[in-house]
């Protein structure tokens, strides 16, 4: 009997890649104009960040979906088992009274059996199948959610660049804290969650 295969939850955040032109030194006057610093550019250009792990650890909405998803999944294994448990019951007592039965009940108590296992079958896939697309569904609407927000957040503020930050997946390897819009974002986020749950209770 398959096991119905766990979903890896993933984290939603937005994520963007910085392209870098180069340019060849060129040989300049002592009394040139010194060039821009690195510090500066990111300031001007108003590159910020967002810590993917602290966000999908403190907003409610990705929060809620996962709670929603993991019963999910914890109700389809349970149903499954106990669909298994009276299977291998229903094997286990065939087995030990095959000897007495007759050619045709043994036939087709062996059908019945067979026809149990393969409604396992279908039921383990399907529900992986429900279960796998429900998730893409939700955190698709939390990824627009988080994007949305980020995108008037940076019109707002001015922000040329919002990059993602994880320690699983560290696209961004430094960055001064200054940069770090995280708690904002998230603050901002859950207020938007909580009004939007408070209007629809009315």
């Amino acid at each position: 009997m398959n096991k119905l295969v766990k979903l890896t939850l993933g984290v939603v955040a937005t994520a963007a890649i910085v392209s870098c032109n180069q340019q060849a030194s060129k040989e300049t006057p002592a009394s040139s104009t010194p060039a821009t610093s690195t510090k500066e550019v990111a300031k001007e250009e108003k590159i910020v960040y967002v810590n993917s792990d602290s966000l999908s650890e403190k907003y409610q909405y990705y929060k809620d979906v996962r709670t929603k998803l993991e019963a999910k999944v914890k109700k389809a294994q349970n149903d499954l088992q106990a669909k298994g448990q009276a299977y291998q019951r229903e094997l286990a007592e065939y087995q030990q009274k095959a000897g007495s039965m007759s050619a045709t009940e043994r036939q087709a108590t062996e059908e019945r059996l067979v026809r149990l296992q393969g409604d396992l079958g279908r039921m383990d896939q399907n529900a992986s199948s429900n279960i796998a697309q429900e998730e893409q569904t939700e955190f698709s609407k939390v990824y627009s959610a988080v994007t949305e927000y980020l995108k008037k957040h940076s019109e707002e503020k001015g922000y040329k660049l919002v990059l993602t930050y994880s320690k699983t997946n560290p696209t961004v390897l430094y960055a001064e804290p200054s940069m770090d819009i995280t708690k904002q974002v998230i603050d901002a986020l859950n207020k938007e969650y909580s009004d939007k749950n408070a209007s629809a209770k009315k």
